[in-house]
Parts: structure tokens; sequence; C-alpha cells
């Protein structure tokens, strides 16, 4: 049951934080839950203020803090957080009065707008905006579905399944280039250093994790265009963490399209069937150092 005259979750997307403010009668009972009972995204973070006058807890946050995870469309910023509902147990444990809840929360940003202020309507572009423009590089990781034709939902995902990852680059106005993962590392935080951590992607673009006896992951070859680079993961988790969540941080880069590809900037899986590692393009040799780890 809800009352009509109000919402028992506002949130305000501002240019670098999100506020959210809840009701203390979240479920419209006109019973008011208990203020420490509520916290906001994965990291548990509490409340910046409270209005005892009109019954609201209030959360402000950066947009990268408190857990909230960001996904990068062609045309939006996503941040995804949510509000906890973790009621303190009853006076009397036998009894439950009030279940848990999750209140997702999104907000979602524009990449690209048009300005105009009709002030000024140079007929010529000036250098400065020119080069600009050439250096503006936009990457984006996604998750795709099956056959690559468009982005995975948000779903969960089952051992044994593949995780379908396509790295990409807007080149805006510049010259053609070629895209590399240089590393992605898996961790249970989104700072990919915390421990443990897995290395998927490592010295300068080798798929290590394919190297392993029970796994298929591989880069896809050929590539779709020279400024996007796909490959497959077999899903897996860590051990012992009971959240069954994962953090995958990956560093992208690029080269001019027409630099042939070296040990530095290569795109490297291991074939099993013969033993050996095989680069995306480019010559044999530039994945050698991917067995030694010394590139």
């Amino acid at each position: 049951r809800s009352a009509s005259e109000r919402r028992p979750v506002m949130v305000q997307c501002q240019e670098a934080q999100m506020v959210v403010t809840v009701h203390r009668d979240l479920f419209g009972t006109g019973r008011l839950i208990n203020v420490a009972d509520l916290t906001l995204g994965p990291a548990a973070c509490k409340h910046s203020s409270l209005n005892a006058a009109q019954n609201t807890v209030t959360f402000a946050a950066g947009l990268h803090e408190c857990g909230s995870i960001v996904q990068v469309t062609p045309d939006s910023l996503i941040y995804r957080t949510l509000i906890n509902y973790d009621p303190s147990p009853a006076s009397n444990p036998v009894i439950i009065r009030t279940n848990p809840a999750v209140i997702p929360i999104e907000c979602i940003y524009p990449r690209r707008e048009n300005v105009s202020s009709n002030a000024i309507k140079p007929t010529w572009a000036p250098f400065s905006s020119t080069l600009s423009a050439e250096e503006r590089l936009v990457f984006s990781l996604r998750l795709m579905n099956e056959d690559w034709s468009a982005e995975r939902p948000f779903t969960g995902f089952q051992l044994g399944d593949i995780l379908n990852i396509q790295a990409e680059v807007s080149t805006e106005n510049h010259v053609p280039l070629r895209l590399f993962v240089d590393s992605c590392i898996a961790a249970l935080s989104p700072e990919s250093d915390s421990s443990p951590h897995y290395s998927i992607i490592d010295f300068n673009g080798c798929l290590v994790d394919g190297r392993s006896d029970d796994t298929s992951s591989a880069f896809i070859t050929p590539r779709p265009r020279e400024d996007m680079l796909r490959f497959r993961i077999d899903v897996f988790r860590f051990a012992g963490d009971t959240r069954n969540l994962i953090y995958i941080t990956c560093h992208l880069k690029v080269t001019p399209a027409d630099q042939a590809p070296d040990s530095l900037n290569k795109a490297c899986s291991f074939n099993k069937a013969r033993n050996i590692w095989a680069p995306v393009e480019g010559t044999r040799d530039i994945c050698s150092c991917c067995e030694t780890g010394n590139c």
C-alpha cells in the first residue's frame, strides 16, 4: 500500500553525485522504519542527514562511491546502486514483523549533447577545436549476447556459462586506430588491486585465463573492425565468497592501425590443440613472451 501524496524514495541525479531521499514510512503502512536499518549501495554507506519534521532520510554520495556500478552505452552513462533495508531483529526473536528490501537506484547521463549559444557562428574551424576533436577517444567495454548482436541484459550467470566481452573505441575524427586490451583483472571490489584478485588478461595482451586446462577462454579472430576486439571468458567465481559477485577491470589502449603489432601491443590466445600462443594479427613471435611472463 502506498500513499498517493508522496513518493517513498526520491532520487536527484546531480553533476557529480546522487542524492537519495527515503521516507521512513517506506511501505506506506504508517509504521516508521528505523533509520539505522537503511544503507546505500553494496558498501552500505550511512545516511548524510535526517529530517525529523518530514520523517525523511537523505543519502548523498559521489557517482563512483558506495560500490555503485557504471554501465557505458553508446549514448549514455548509467550509474546503478541500491537502497538496502535490513530491519533490526525484533524484541522477540521468535517472530518477524518486517522483511528486508532492496530498492534499485539508477542515474542516466547522456554522453553527447548539442549546445549552441547563437552568439558566434564562425565559418572556419579553429585549429584548437580540430585538435581537441581528434584527441577525443571514447572507450567502452560491454557484455554481449551469444551471437554478439546486442548487449546482454544484466542478469545472473551460471558456472559453465560464457562471458562475451566486447571492447570498442569511438575514434571521432581521429586517424584509424587499432584497439588492444592490455590487461583485465577480476576482483571482489571495484579496486583491481584488492585481494583476492585474478588476472584474465596480462603481459600486454596475453589472455592468460585461456592457459588453464579447464577453460576455453580466447580472443575472437578475426576482429569485426580494427577499433573493436572481442573475447570469451568461462564464467568463474572466487572460492569461499558467498556474494557470487565479481568486478572486472580492463585497461584498453590504441595504436595507429598501420602500426604492426608487437610484444607490447598484441592480442594473444593459447591454442590448446597446438600447444602454442597465437595472435589475432601479427607474427607468432610477438606472443612468445606470454609463456615467460616478461613482455
